[in-house]
């Protein structure tokens, strides 16, 4: 049996990536089950014609039961996850038990994740990546635009690689938004989005910053990658930075074609990087 014939189950957070997941497997006529998490994913993500199952994140019991039940063999974990309520936390039975045998030394930013493929893995099913399922969503190496860095800008490169990558040692967060050579602000719980907006109260004149993100050093593959779609290049423009770097091949773009007229028409930069040829061994 090959890949594309077994059958996958998504388990659906935010941002467009689902919604191109669903829509590949359709064409491929590939079997596929939906778990959407509820507060995260897209209202409009499922229709009655997908077929879904709408959980908490407390719920992941009910969802790994629910793959059993539509006989499950691949799983693809994409979207974003937005920073979940009291409610969204309060667990199944299953998800007690899940709890209570990762211990809380396992919730860091991907320790938990870590621990979720484990578990998911232990039930018989096998856990891809989504550049294992959609390769082409995988940033390549250079400049995406007509836009380039100049001098300044390629060292504010340099500095927010050091930095994404001490981040990424200690588990903390993918990105960094570098003015100068001055750190504006690095990303915590709060996720890139917010990182940039607050980094626009910080900015100094003179030289617009950089948007550096990478994939930790630890990190699987196959959990939350770094990743920028258009709304990234927007949300850059409205605080005045010059350009986004992407970690080549280990960072997801979302609607490139959409990502590169956006860059072009705004005057920004938009690159997927080595950080090796950035960073000092």
């Amino acid at each position: 049996m090959t890949t594309a014939h077994k059958k996958l189950g998504i388990i659906a957070g935010g941002g467009n990536i689902p919604h191109r997941l669903i829509e590949q497997c359709l064409a491929e006529k590939r079997d596929f089950f939906v778990l959407a998490i509820e507060g995260n994913a897209d209202k409009n993500l499922v229709t009655d014609n997908i077929p879904h199952q709408w959980i908490r994140i407390g719920q992941a019991g009910t969802g790994f039961k629910k793959f059993h039940d539509e006989k499950v063999e691949e799983v693809v974990m994409i979207g974003t996850i937005k920073r979940p309520t009291f409610f969204d936390l309060v667990p199944d039975l299953r998800t007690t038990a899940f709890f209570a045998k990762i211990g809380m030394k396992s919730l860091g930013d991907d320790g938990i994740l870590r621990a979720v493929v484990k578990e998911i893995e232990g039930e018989g099913m096998h856990v891809k990546g989504i550049h294992e399922v959609m390769p082409e969503i995988l940033i390549k190496k250079g400049i995406l635009g007509k836009h380039k860095p100049d001098k300044q800008a390629r060292e504010d490169i340099k500095r927010g690689v050091e930095v994404a990558l001490a981040l990424g040692q200690l588990d903390v967060g993918q990105a960094v938004v570098v003015q100068q050579g001055l750190v504006l602000g690095v990303e915590g719980i709060e996720g890139t989005d917010e990182l940039i907006r607050r980094c626009g109260e910080y900015r100094r004149k003179g030289d617009g910053g950089v948007l550096v993100k990478l994939r930790k050093p630890q990190q699987d593959m196959r959990i939350d990658l770094p990743t920028i779609g258009p709304r990234s290049v927007f949300r850059a423009k409205e605080t005045g930075l010059k350009g986004i770097a992407l970690h080549a091949g280990n960072g997801l773009i979302v609607d490139e074609k959409e990502v590169i007229r956006a860059a072009d028409e705004n005057g920004l930069f938009v690159m997927g990087i080595d950080p090796g040829e950035y960073h000092d061994r």
